[in-house]
């Protein structure tokens, strides 16, 4: 009997525990994952379920996972909404705040129905990256509370960029962006628009002496219609980029030469292939893991390709997918998809 006793309890206090609650919250799950070659099962577990972690926004963005730091105890991730233009902040403990707003556009007065920062990346000096429509820019923001946010380009031959959407940082220094017309309040009608292409773009490193802190911009890619989503390999000599239109959907690798313009590129992934599987719409955001499989939102979910650009399968949410992270220990993948902020668990690692 007192043996019983002694277990009731300890279930009772299990059970009322905050701390319990707080280590193991219990997420609700949205879509299913279809498996189209038995290579996703190394990827995917057969038990993966998509959990959302939050809901309710209007269209988020840019997931960023940042690293525990000696002021941060704790990794977060954060997000962008767009149309609130404003930057989130998720963590395990205390769920969703908002962390940066306003985040794209600092103007007096309405601007575009998606004014927000939209991608965001870390460099090496552990800055906040961000692509931003409204002010047009990428902007760089210390997370360390060392300084204020600095335009690290806004323009090329002295014309402004349409509205930057997605960014990503090389080790040497450089940055890569896309440059659609999405966060325009006519997109591609817009009279403000000087550029005259949608284009991609690299900022230099900063030249020694230069204490602008700002790299020479250069225009490397000119011929895609929606330039989207952006991403590096993972030894960073192959530059990946996701075109957004839904005519012309397609996944580009670009080689990286020495001086850091690209080659000419190659199809990894298109329209044929969306045709196949079944599945319709462009491309937005995309991601590498360690081995090389692409993690590319489109199609209402996202698409899991090999290397080789092979469809392997489909992680489908069931509606409008904006971009996806690698988070926690790598092998956790963070998905924005319309109001959602969602996540999975791999087996697979990515480098973030």
């Amino acid at each position: 009997m007192r043996s019983s006793l002694f277990w009731i309890c300890i279930v009772y206090q299990l059970l009322r525990s905050p701390v319990m609650y707080a280590q193991m919250p219990a997420y609700p799950t949205i879509g299913t994952i279809v498996r189209a070659d038995p290579r996703l099962d190394k990827l995917i577990p057969k038990d993966a379920r998509v959990e959302v972690l939050a809901s309710g926004f209007t269209w988020t963005e840019g997931p960023l996972w940042i690293k525990p730091t000696k002021n941060e105890k704790q990794g977060y991730l954060l997000f962008s909404d767009v149309p609130q233009n404003t930057i989130f902040k998720w963590t395990a403990q205390d769920g969703v705040t908002p962390f940066l707003k306003p985040s794209g556009y600092t103007g007096l007065g309405a601007y575009s129905d998606e004014p927000g920062s939209n991608g965001l990346t870390l460099d090496a000096a552990g800055r906040l990256i961000a692509a931003e429509h409204g002010d047009r820019r990428i902007s760089a923001l210390p997370l360390d509370g060392s300084g204020g946010k600095m335009t690290l380009a806004d323009n090329y031959e002295g014309k402004r960029f349409n509205s930057p959407n997605d960014v990503v940082a090389h080790s040497n220094g450089s940055y890569y962006f896309t440059d659609p017309p999405y966060g325009m309040p006519k997109k591609e009608n817009d009279p403000s628009q000087e550029t005259g292409v949608f284009g991609v773009y690299r900022i230099a490193p900063v030249a020694k002496g230069d204490k602008s802190g700002k790299g020479a911009v250069s225009l490397i890619v000119n011929d895609l219609t929606r330039p989207n989503g952006i991403a590096f390999s993972p030894d960073e000599k192959t530059l990946y980029v996701a075109q957004s239109d839904p005519d012309k959907p397609v996944v580009m690798a670009y080689p990286v030469q020495a001086d850091g313009s690209v080659g000419k590129g190659r199809v990894v992934f298109g329209a044929e292939g969306m045709k196949k599987q079944g599945l319709a719409g462009g491309f937005d955001g995309l991601k590498l893991d360690r081995a090389g499989n692409f993690w590319v939102t489109g199609g209402g979910g996202v698409l899991v390709l090999s290397p080789a650009g092979e469809f392997l399968g489909h992680i489908n949410l069931g509606g409008a997918t904006a971009n996806c992270a690698w988070g926690d220990d790598g092998s956790t993948l963070y998905i924005t998809a319309d109001m959602y902020l969602c996540r999975l668990r791999t087996t697979t690692t990515g480098k973030f």
